[in-house]
């Protein structure tokens, strides 16, 4: 610690302070562009000058570091004289475009000018042009305005881990730009719009669509994954106009990923539901919310009444609220109905699944790791703040190896990244977990078959001494193991692995997966599991924000088991084929933006939010729906007024029940396949796929990331194998069920699988996930 003063207030300092973090810290104001406090020091736009003792001249104080006995002076007049020095400096080729700039009234530029700039300019020559770039369908640019503070291309390179916008030229010839014209990849690419301390980069959605002084903010809480990052949603009238970050050290940060930032976008699609309505011979109707409500229970009677409480089963969306799912389920239960799920991508489950959420591990202490093995997932795409917390600790040291089905580019440093087909990823958990083991005593009876006779290769045995040998070592098992035949194998095999090891356990849940389980959105009898729910004759079904074609492990049997029921309910935001085909009543759902709730996070943290704006046209909030179906079965226990009480009397029960599970027993091994046509399925969920609101957000639908979750690709060995080199289109066929797709090779993909992104117009054709397929070039298909 040194002793410093600030316009002479003293302060005592840690040494490795610049002067620009010792006066934030003291609440002193220093101005600046390129200082930021997330990204290294630049020092090149020179707003932050500033007077220090004994110096001859004004110094950078973002770049200037503390020394025993500093005298600071920001209010001087040589300080002054400088900050306005820079700033008429600054305005010289600036467009002065503010009445027609985005960015007016929160430009930093703006409001820096009001009090260092001058009223009049002395420079009479030709201000330079900067031509835009077109750099995709999220951020737009006038580069013309561009001070190059690099903030944004310092976030590329520290914080996404993409160097997509860099500097050319010298001078006033100096722009910022891609190089080659091409669209930002980043999966936090918009965080770039805010650190934009001009109006070079905005919203390009947003454009000329409101002010800033027009519109009240409120806090909110992402729904999309198990971060739970902490939001603004800035409204205007009634309509969410764009949503920006809110500063949550232990959660987010400063940063929010582009599904957050752009997902309010689908609020006003115009498949919204708007209005209750019920199916009379086949055709909708409109009517009022108390014929639907009663439309429904009635239609839910008849079915319990003729086929008993088991032909009804409840399936939800993960992104529901706590309130919602404990509401749903108590209604549910109270009918006599105990197949309830939300887990509906899963096709292995196990009693021990609430228990490794039960745990908890925050944010930070993935930073701090310093060994972690990713298994089966894509971490970028299911959980983008937790990709960068990696990175971090990759940056700090952290030895990061990779466990997966497609070979990514996790933009950090990786020890091991290991591709493997999906049948071989327990056989290479079982050779981590040998080698971990001091000796065969420790194998208990139900991992014999397993382990006793594993003999590890050198990459498993590198894996293994990595985490034996960390201090603070990580697994983090991901969306596409999660949803892997062999789930539970693979989950039980990490937890052998983290026991051996000492290392600490994160399954990542599915949104807010956490919080359901807790709300008991799940079976009470281990025998139904979410395949069950479909597979299983039933004859009614409430969907709660299910997307029958999208959001089930096998769409296609989910979507023929709806159309075999004799009575569906759909409480869902937006109309779909499947909903309007299947479905016997609509009772229109508020969205997250419309409600209050509480999302538990994958670190155990309850967040709860209150509604932003009104819900659309006449739908309602998912607790209020509930409520309502619950009055009209008479039932006791749902006289609740808000949502918090909903939510007190779970945080109670939860408290005073006792969680018990039962041990687990591998399954067996998931059998080879001898037809050299037959290809495993990768599927997992596309970045922007996730729920209902993303998929019909248009900006994200365009992104690079969705065009390609539309194009079926396979390893180009495995392409020569079956003759498909030259194909630019192929059938694709699972059973009976065959779509045609494009088709393109990728080296990143396991030899012998077929890569298709889930919940798209083409997975929904297909059967189960992960299951056998065969491809076919439909030129071959056409000439015969």
């Amino acid at each position: 610690m040194v002793n410093i003063e600030i316009d002479g207030i003293p302060l005592k300092v840690d040494e490795s302070r610049m002067i620009i973090q010792a006066a934030d810290e003291a609440g002193i104001d220093i101005p600046r562009f390129c200082y930021h406090k997330k990204l290294s020091i630049a020092a090149n736009c020179r707003m932050c000058l500033v007077e220090v003792d004994k110096s001859r001249k004004a110094l950078p104080a973002c770049a200037t570091p503390v020394t025993e006995g500093m005298k600071v002076f920001t209010q001087s007049k040589v300080a002054l004289a400088a900050q306005r020095g820079v700033m008429e400096f600054l305005l010289i080729n600036h467009p002065l475009d503010c009445p027609i700039c985005d960015q007016a009234g929160e430009c930093e530029l703006q409001d820096l000018s009001l009090g260092y700039g001058k009223g009049i300019s002395r420079f009479s020559e030709k201000k330079r042009v900067v031509k835009d770039k077109d750099i995709g369908p999220l951020i737009q640019t006038e580069m013309t305005r561009c001070i190059h503070c690099t903030r944004c291309v310092r976030f590329g390179t520290e914080i996404a881990g993409i160097k997509e916008l860099g500097a050319t030229g010298r001078g006033e010839h100096m722009e910022i730009g891609t190089y080659v014209e091409h669209s930002l990849a980043s999966e936090l690419s918009g965080n770039i719009i805010d650190l934009c301390p001009v109006g070079a980069l905005t919203s390009k959605p947003f454009r000329y669509k409101a002010r800033a002084w027009e519109m009240q903010s409120f806090a909110s809480v992402a729904p999309h994954d198990a971060v739970g990052s902490a939001l603004e949603l800035h409204v205007r009238g009634n309509e969410v106009m764009r949503v920006v970050p809110k500063d949550n050290e232990s959660v987010n940060e400063t940063w929010i990923s582009d599904r957050d930032r752009f997902s309010y976008l689908g609020l006003r699609h115009a498949d919204r539901a708007a209005k209750p309505m019920i199916k009379h011979q086949g055709v909708w109707q409109e009517t009022d919310w108390q014929t639907a409500l009663s439309f429904a229970i009635d239609g839910l009677d008849a079915v319990q009444t003729k086929h008993g409480d088991s032909a009804v089963a409840g399936l939800m969306s993960p992104t529901a609220t706590l309130e919602e799912g404990h509401l749903f389920q108590k209604w549910l239960r109270a009918r006599g109905v105990d197949a309830i799920d939300h887990r509906l991508r899963l096709q292995s489950v196990d009693d021990a699944q609430a228990a490794y959420w039960s745990t908890s591990m925050t944010l930070p202490e993935i930073e701090s790791s310093d060994a972690i093995l990713v298994i089966g997932s894509n971490i970028r795409s299911e959980a983008p703040i937790v990709a960068h917390r990696i990175r971090q600790a990759a940056l700090q040291g952290a030895l990061v190896s990779e466990v997966g089905f497609q070979k990514r580019d996790l933009l950090m440093p990786v020890q091991h990244q290991v591709l493997l087909a999906p049948k071989q990823l327990v056989a290479l958990l079982a050779g981590i977990a040998r080698t971990l083991l001091q000796n065969d005593d420790q194998v208990t009876s139900g991992w014999q078959q397993w382990l006793v006779d594993v003999q590890p290769n050198s990459t498993q045995q590198n894996i293994a001494m990595q985490l034996a040998n960390a201090t603070q070592p990580q697994l983090i098992v991901g969306a596409v193991a999660n949803q892997h035949p062999q789930a539970a194998t693979i989950r039980a095999l990490a937890q052998l692995i983290c026991e051996l090891s000492q290392a600490t356990l994160l399954i990542l849940p599915d949104a807010n997966s956490r919080g359901l389980t807790l709300a008991g959105v799940c079976p009470d009898t281990p025998a139904i599991t979410p395949a069950s729910l479909w597979q299983r004759q039933r004859r009614g079904y409430v969907l709660f924000d299910v997307e029958p074609a999208y959001d089930g492990s096998d769409p296609s049997a989910l979507c023929d088991a709806l159309q075999q029921a004799s009575f569906n309910v759909a409480i869902n935001r937006f109309w779909s084929d499947a909903i309007r085909d299947y479905a016997d009543v609509m009772l229109p759902l508020a969205s997250f933006a419309e409600t209050a709730g509480t999302f538990v996070g994958l670190d155990g943290r309850w967040q709860s939010f209150n509604g932003a704006v009104s819900p659309f046209g006449e739908a309602r909030p998912g607790w209020k729906i509930l409520r309502v179906l619950a009055n009209l079965n008479a039932l006791t226990g749902f006289d609740y007024v808000a949502p918090t009480e909903v939510r007190d009397e779970l945080k109670q029960k939860i408290a005073t029940s006792e969680q018990k599970f039962s041990s687990f027993l591998p399954d067996e091994p998931v059998p080879d396949s001898t037809d050299e046509n037959t290809l495993q399925l990768i599927s997992e969920v596309g970045m922007y796929c996730g729920d209902s609101l993303q998929r019909r957000s248009e900006p994200l639908q365009k992104t690079p990331e969705s065009r390609l979750n539309r194009i079926v690709r396979i390893h180009p060995e495995t392409a020569t194998k079956l003759g498909l080199a030259e194909a630019s289109e192929v059938l694709i066929r699972q059973g009976e069920k065959q779509v045609e797709a494009p088709f393109m090779l990728d080296k990143t993909i396991a030899p012998g699988c077929v890569y298709l992104a889930a919940a798209t117009e083409l997975s929904q054709q297909l059967g189960s996930a992960f299951g056998l397929v065969s491809l076919h070039a439909l030129e071959a298909l056409v000439d015969a």
